[in-house]
């Protein structure tokens, strides 16, 4: 995923699974895939064909909410309801269809999923009102989190633990690309021939994408069905919930993407109005911004490794606040600089909060992922909507107050998290 994108990596589904060991090391009847052996590039290909159509189709209205509020006639926070339904039926889907992975296969819910919002896919650029179009993205967001929701998993069955990590670098990449190209792709051809074709460009990629998955990806070798339960799947998750420091990191994840789904869903509006008028492809285009991210997602773990997890945390938030701030500059310079630094802050900040979940839950910590995943989106819904509201009512300033507001919210835990360390440190050492 960019590495906004990259949070819908984290969810493995099974109830227990982190009250089991860790994998011990590779014998020589492994038969679980590794770099150079038969089937791991299939395997690295198909997972990466997955992420870019995943995330691609995802927000790929996001990049043409002009051309589709100019086409229909609906103001900004109406269009932003394309983007907003997708992230939101994600979030509300991502931990059911996690728990079904465990019954029914990592393999087939991913083919299952893409085939389903690649078909949507196809529907979409036909619709005829802005509320079929609303309610086939709905469709699509909720089928498209069966992807993250397996995968993880999937390829932590698959992979011997060695590869682990560079396995799952692919798949992280193909999440960032994905969202990118098909913002990219959408932009220029709508340019060229309208929105409706700029849709079903995305869609094309997908189905393609959809294709190479379901012929590359190897066939499932290690995965033991698991009975569902949703007892104890409610179990787990109301454990998590009743956590004050997940929830805590919940918040602050949802914050984090309330600012960057407001700010990249509205700054189409901003770049094609005066006094930039860019043409659609170059708005499109604007969304290269994402490289940055994937530098500053790689970087979090040494911030955190000098400053802490707090202070890597007020670092981003500072970094997010001062893009905001230099967007409101009527200079094109300024604007791309602050949405540099927005994007670097925002990805910086996600990859604190969502590592820092895994670490902090003791049992069910793919469930804990999953809530993660669940605020994460919600907070990219929320924010969509409500700065598509902020921008209608008060221009591009209304949409930087709410940033502004989130992060200030988002410091406020941080600082209560802060506090209470301190007062829990200088208590044990005075016991």
């Amino acid at each position: 995923m960019p590495a906004a994108d990259t949070g819908a990596s984290a969810a493995i589904a099974r109830p227990d699974a982190s009250a089991q060991p860790s994998p011990a090391a590779a014998s020589p009847t492994d038969t679980r895939l590794t770099p150079g052996g038969p089937g791991y590039r299939r395997m690295s290909f198909s997972l990466f064909a997955a992420g870019v159509a995943t995330f691609a189709l995802l927000y790929s209205t996001q990049a043409l909410l002009p051309a589709i509020s100019d086409d229909l006639g609906v103001t900004p926070d109406q269009a932003s309801w394309t983007v907003s339904a997708a992230t939101g039926g994600l979030a509300v889907a991502v931990v059911p269809l996690s728990a079904l992975s465990e019954r029914f296969g990592r393999r087939t819910t991913m083919t299952v999923a893409l085939c389903v919002a690649a078909l949507v896919a196809l529907l979409v650029p036909f619709a005829p009102s802005l509320g079929w179009l609303v309610a086939l993205r709905a469709v699509q967001g909720a089928a498209l989190a069966g992807v993250p929701a397996s995968a993880m998993a999937y390829l932590a069955e698959e992979v011997r633990p060695k590869a682990l990590v560079g396995a799952i670098g692919l798949f992280v990449a193909g999440n960032a690309i994905g969202g990118m190209t098909g913002r990219i792709l959408a932009g220029w051809v709508t340019q060229a021939w309208g929105w409706r074709a700029g849709l079903a460009a995305v869609g094309a990629l997908a189905v393609v994408c959809a294709l190479a998955f379901r012929v590359l990806v190897p066939r499932a070798r290690h995965f033991t069905p698991a009975p569902l339960s949703v007892r104890n799947l409610a179990r787990t998750l109301g454990t998590h919930l009743s956590d004050p420091l997940l929830c805590r990191l919940y918040a602050i994840g949802a914050l984090f993407m309330t600012v960057f789904g407001a700010v990249y869903t509205v700054v189409g509006y901003r770049l094609a109005a005066a006094p930039f008028s860019l043409p659609q492809g170059v708005v499109g285009s604007i969304f290269l911004v994402y490289l940055v991210g994937t530098a500053s997602s790689a970087a979090a773990g040494k911030l955190v490794g000098r400053l802490g997890r707090r202070g890597a945390l007020y670092l981003a938030l500072a970094t997010t606040s001062l893009g905001l701030l230099l967007t409101v500059s009527s200079s094109l310079a300024a604007v791309l600089a602050g949405l540099i630094l927005i994007t670097a802050g925002f990805f910086a900040g996600h990859a604190v909060a969502s590592s820092s979940v895994s670490r902090t839950a003791k049992t069910g910590r793919a469930q804990a992922s999953a809530l993660y995943q669940t605020a994460y989106y919600a907070g990219s819904s929320v924010g969509g909507t409500l700065g598509a509201l902020a921008f209608r009512s008060a221009g591009w300033d209304g949409t930087v107050v709410l940033g502004l507001l989130a992060m200030v919210g988002a410091a406020a835990v941080t600082l209560y998290a802060t506090r209470k360390a301190l007062v829990e440190r200088r208590l044990a050492m005075r016991a």
